[in-house]
Formats: structure tokens, sequence, C-alpha cells
């Protein structure tokens, strides 16, 4: 969960009896004896958020033009369908959604949806059309795949040819996939033994399959395009009023700041779904944006962490069954996306997915179920020069929010550090890094066990009251020295505690230049309890997810949009992607409040020192050196959004960044392996058992070559000189 629950009893009572308020108030000043289901929803979602919003926005000009703005991108973000005079017709409203919602009127919404329905059926007929003749190749052209730097077509000739450029790019993609799978054939020269696609490898041809001619790869490609957009267009059609709606009340949502978000009905139940765990698939959540999927997060112990090559970040373009034909799901709605990616323990899916620097992977992936025991903190022994380090992982912070006598994460580090403290470790790494947050409690608690007691964390509400945190447990669970490892995936709980860390000197901070930046609260409450008898008609509505609070840490500044500033700062692959919160659409901003009394660690790190040193290493470090190269080439390639058309070239620069790739991963295979190894309570506890061993120690195979982590051991053997 990437943001803290929070017990609310009666505030969820006086909100709630604002919606009801408000819902009143709607009715008296419709036209009509009982008001149409978008005149309840808006009405009430607005009263709420004017009401209950940690920063409530005036209902004005400026909130119109946010709106205005966040709804266009939602609606063709891809500027496919839309002309510009469609866009101007639509601008007349940017300054009225204020006056609209107010009135209870829709026109704004009503044009847009008859606009969008009208070009959508145009452009139907129009990729048809263009998908019926071969594309050439050889022609000297050039496609922008960055659609924000796009601008809507002028005219139904420009739209065209948009829609060429865009089809023979999908097109061109497709059919250098299949020049590369059938050179990697012609290289691996399969025997019989090996002539079937695996898991292992699967790219590799049958027996049965001809070798293709760039013309019948380029025929076999349009017929993939032509279905995929002939699917896409099947699913707009069926595309309900309600779906517009909820696309126009999540606008309204996100005006506010990114984490206030509408939920229909149904994506409300795909929300719980997603909050609750998914246990038998591949184990990766999923999130929309601009038209495509990405990958938002990966469960620990799930098939993708295990099969290890889906990253957090890649963009899911193509699913298949096994060795069956992959299909497109570009565009598609993530609730639909999970039915085919989804699936048995023991099945196989292969997915296509675009990193950020364009290139492309096939990604088999044997359906299982989570291993739920790694969900959890999990300890391990590094054995450096003859001293052991204390290596903890912990996913995420979780607790058993309704008292049910589930597990907690901070009982669990404090175990976890109780068997390190056994095994006499002469330091501790604490990894964060993709750790999204989760309890609050638990994060303060967790920090208490590196320092005395005293003020871990400040929140406060949208009427600027504070609340001062506090670990009340004087004990130190682990005193010795530390070091907090960190991505721009650390994000809400795991910032909080990484910054009590910082603030109090206790340890040192290291990853990537800083964290996420998600320094707020959010809560979700049920629209449809808070409608009066009255209006049963219209219900349901659906669900508010609004930000109620803020997270400052103990020096007073917020870790809301810088995140947490590392204090070692070393080479990230995920520097190159715009991640955080300060990439987002009307992000809350940074502030301060005043500090809260608390004392510094009594023998803090020398941080210049270690910084100093750790920065020699990773100059020298052949591994680092290939990664700030790798980075420093995606940043490029991300960059640079115009692509050609011409075949050669396309694949010129395909192959360009497949050479770095391979670079690093052959400098990976070379770096020394750390020596992981089990804590001897956790052999006691499974009675020697070896493959009960394997299984607990199997989340450091991956591990034992991340040159991070390898950093961090050195940083620790420089603390204790």
């Amino acid at each position: 969960m990437s943001f803290p629950r929070l017990k609310v009893g009666l505030y969820a009572f006086l909100v709630a009896a604002v919606f009801v308020l408000a819902s009143y108030r709607l009715i008296r000043r419709a036209d009509t004896a009982v008001p149409s289901k978008d005149q309840v929803l808006i009405g009430t979602m607005l009263q709420g958020l004017t009401q209950a919003h940690y920063q409530p926005e005036k209902i004005d000009d400026n909130f119109s033009k946010r709106v205005f703005d966040l709804y266009l991108k939602n609606l063709d973000y891809r500027k496919q369908f839309l002309l510009a005079s469609d866009v101007a017709q639509l601008r007349r409203y940017q300054t009225e959604i204020d006056d609209q919602v107010r009135k209870g009127s829709s026109e704004f919404l009503d044009l847009s949806t008859k606009l969008i329905l009208e070009r959508t059926k145009e452009m139907q007929g129009l990729y048809r059309e263009i998908l019926a003749q071969p594309f050439d190749f050889t022609v000297e052209e050039t496609f922008q795949t960055d659609f924000e730097k796009a601008a809507f077509p002028a005219s139904k000739a420009a739209q065209r040819e948009m829609w060429r450029k865009l089809l023979k790019y999908e097109t061109l993609s497709r059919v250098s996939e299949m020049m590369e799978a059938q050179e990697k054939a012609k290289e691996t020269k399969p025997s019989a033994a090996t002539t079937a696609p695996s898991a292992a490898n699967p790219e590799a041809p049958t027996a049965a399959e001809p070798v293709r001619t760039p013309s019948q790869m380029e025929a076999e490609a349009r017929k993939r395009v032509l279905k995929y957009y002939d699917d896409q267009f099947a699913d707009m059609s069926e595309s309900e009023s309600n779906e517009r709606l909820a696309m126009y009340a999540n606008s309204i949502a996100n005006s506010y700041d990114p984490h206030t978000e509408y939920f229909a009905p149904k994506a409300k139940e795909d929300f719980d779904y997603e909050m609750t765990g998914r246990f038998e698939g591949i184990g990766a959540t999923l999130r929309e944006k601009d038209g495509l999927i990405y990958v938002d997060d990966i469960m620990p112990g799930s098939a993708s962490s295990r099969q290890g090559d889906l990253k957090k970040g890649d963009a899911i373009i193509r699913v298949a069954q096994g060795l069956a034909e992959p299909v497109s799901i570009e565009g598609w709605r993530s609730a639909k996306a999970v039915t085919l990616i989804r699936g048995k323990k023991g099945s196989e899916v292969r997915l296509t997915v675009k990193r950020a620097d364009g290139s492309t992977k096939v990604i088999p992936i044997i359906r299982d179920v989570v291993v739920v025991d790694e969900k959890y903190a999990q300890s391990s022994i590094i054995t450096d020069n003859g001293q052991k380090i204390g290596y903890l992982r912990l996913p995420g912070f979780y607790a058993d929010f309704n008292d049910n006598g589930g597990r907690s994460s901070s009982d669990d580090v404090k175990k976890e550090l109780a068997k390190l403290n056994a095994e006499g470790v002469k330091g501790v790494i604490m990894d964060l890094r993709f750790n999204g947050g989760g309890s609050l409690t638990d994060a303060v608690s967790m920090a208490g066990l590196f320092m005395e007691s005293g003020p871990m964390v400040q929140v406060r509400d949208g009427q600027g009251r504070t609340q001062v945190l506090t670990d009340n447990d004087p004990r130190v669970q682990y005193s010795g020295p530390l070091v907090v490892l960190v991505n721009k995936y650390s994000a809400s709980a795991s910032e909080i505690l990484a910054a009590a860390v910082q603030d109090y000197r206790r340890g040192i901070v290291m990853g990537s230049t800083s964290t996420y930046g998600k320094g707020t609260v959010q809560l979700i409450f049920d629209l449809d309890e808070a409608l009066p008898a009255e209006l049963n008609s219209v219900k349901p509505i659906g669900s508010l997810k609004l930000t109620t609070q803020k997270f400052y840490r103990v020096n007073g500044g917020s870790t809301q949009f810088k995140g947490v500033v590392s204090d070692i700062v070393v080479p990230d692959l995920y520097s190159y992607l715009d991640q955080g919160e300060k990439e987002m659409d009307y992000p809350l901003k940074w502030d301060e409040i005043q500090p809260a009394r608390y004392r510094a660690w009594n023998n803090p790190p020398a941080i210049d020192m270690l910084r100093a040193k750790s920065k020699a290493r990773v100059a020298s470090n052949p591994s680092f050196k290939v990664m700030d190269e790798m980075v420093k080439s995606m940043r490029k390639r991300k960059d640079e959004t115009t692509v050609s058309l011409k075949l050669s070239a396309y694949r010129a620069e395909q192959k360009e960044a497949k050479v770095i790739s391979d670079r690093y991963e052959a400098a990976q295979k070379t770096a020394t392996a750390l020596l992981f190894s089990p804590l001897a309570a956790d052999v006691r506890a499974v009675g020697g058992d070896t493959v009960k061993v394997n299984r607990a120690s199997r989340y450091t195979n991956s591990l034992k070559k991340d040159v991070t982590i390898g950093e961090a051991v050195a940083v620790i053997q420089d603390e204790m000189k």
C-alpha cells in the first residue's frame, strides 16, 4: 500500500455528514425533483473536496482550466481523434466548468462526448484504409513518439497523415522485433532438442516455422496492427456514458492533487483487489498512464519477482498466452489488461514490454502463487573480509489494520534485529528500495528501534493542526553502524523512516539522488453511504479517495515533493526515469513547519569522509561505470522522442541501445558475488531442512551481484575503521 491508513472514526462521520448536506443542497438547486446521476456525483464529490481536502481549491476559473487540461489529456492523449477546430470548440468552456458544476449542468461533458464519438467513427474507416496498403520502410521520414509535443491536427488531411505515420511506426516496430527474433534463431542454430520455444528461450522458432522475407513480415505486422485497432475500437464502441462521467469526475479530483481520485463502483472493486494483494498470477500491479499500461509494483515472492526481468516502469504493450499469438493492449484499461495477464498457477504468459529507452523485450513468466513469507521483513548475513554485516529487506510497512492478530512490520523488524545482534553483526543494511510505504504507526515505532525515544514524524491537517508522533520506547534494539538503502520508488512511510534516521544523524541514507516525494495521507470515503434515501435511484455512484493530511520531518521540512535527499548518492538504473511526485500533475508543494524538539544521536557517522571514500570507489568500479554510461544513453534516447521510420535507421538505434545493455549485463556477471548466508536462528527454526532453508534464503539469489549493496557493505567497513 502506497499511503498510510489511519483510523478516522468521528472524522469520517463528520465528512460523511458534509456529503449528505451537499446532496440536499444539490437537490434544492436542481431544475428537476430528482437530480441526475452526474449532478449528484459531481455535486457531492465537489462539496466533499471543498470541505475535507487538505488544501481545498477555490471553484473558480483557475479550477476550470486545470480540469479542462486534465480532461482533454485523458480524453485524447495521443491526439488521434480530435481536430484543432474541435479543441477550439471545447476551449470555449475552459473557464466555465466551475459555473457548470455549480449549476449541475454538463454542456462541456456533453459536447466532448459528442465530438469524440463522431471522430472515433471517422477514424475507424481511416485506419482500415491505411493498413490495406504496404508501407515503404526505405523512405526518409520521422515520427514524434511523445504525444505531448505533438499538436492536434489542423485539418482532416493533417489528421490522415498523422495516422499514416502512427500506423507505419507501429508496424515498423513489429517488423523489427520479428527480424531480431529471426536473427537470434539463426545465431543459436537450434537442434531438435531446443527448437521449441520455452520460458528460457521464448523467441526460439519451432522446427516447422519458415524463414520469412521482409515483405512477409511487413504484411504480418500490418495484420497484427489491424487486429489491435479493431479490438480497441470495438471496446470504445462499448464505452458507456458512465465511463465518460467517471473520467470527468476523476479529472476534477486529480485537479486537487495526483493522489485524490474518484473510483467508479467497478474501479473501487479493482482497487480493493490490488490492496489485498494478488496471490495467484504473476504478482505485478499495474497503472494506466498516457494510453499505456505500466508496471507499478512487483510483489515480493511473486513469479515476476523470481523471474527477474520485469521491472517497475516497464510498459506492457502485448500479452501472449504461452505460444499463442500476442494481443496488443495499448490503449486498454488496466482492469481489462489484467484479465489477460492473470491466470492459473503453472501456466505461461509472455509479456512484450517497452522500456523507457525505447527498447522492447519479450518476458516469459510462469504464473504461480505468491510466497506470502516473502512479503515480510527478511534478513541474512553478508560475510565480507571476515566481518559479518546484516542485510535486512523490508518490502512494505504492513500491519493488521483490523486487529485480527496479523503481523506487524515493526514487530518483525524488531525480531530480525534481535537475530542479527545474536549473530554479532558489525553493521546493518536496511533495504527500503521499491518500498512504497504503508502503516504510519509502524514507521514511527520502527524508527524507534534504532534510536532512543523521541518524535519521529509530524502530521498536519488542512486546518493547520499539527500532531507530533513519538516513539515512547527508550530501548534501542540496534545501535551499530546503519545504512538505509533507498531509490526513487521509496515512498511515504519509507521516507518517514529514512528522514528520521537522517535528521537524528543515526545512520547513512544511501541510493538514488532522492526518494519519491509522497508526503501526504489519503482516506477513502464511500459516497453512496453519504446519500440520503431520496437518492437511492442514482446509486451506486462510487468512492472518493482524497488527501487529508501532510507529513513533516522532525526538522520541520516536508517529505512531500522533494523526498529525502541521500547522504551518499550512487548510480541508479532508474535515475533516467522522470519518476516522483514532482513529475505528477498538480502535486502539493514542499513547505516547512516548526521543528519538533529532538536530540541527535550521540555518535553520528562521519558523513563527509564516508561520502568521499564512496565516491572514489564508485568512480573506479567497472559495473558502476557501465551503469552510468547506460543511464546517460537511456536519458538521451528518452529525450530524443523523434524516431526514424526508415527500417535500417530504426534497427540501428535499437541495436545501439542493446549493445550498451549487453555491456552492463556482462559487467554484472563479472562483479564479485556477495557472500550471503542464512541466519543461524532461521536454520534452527526449520529444523535443518535444507529445502526450507533454501526457500527462505531464495530472495538473496538476485542480490548477490547487486553492486549497490556491495557499496553499502564498503561504507559500513569504512565506518568501522
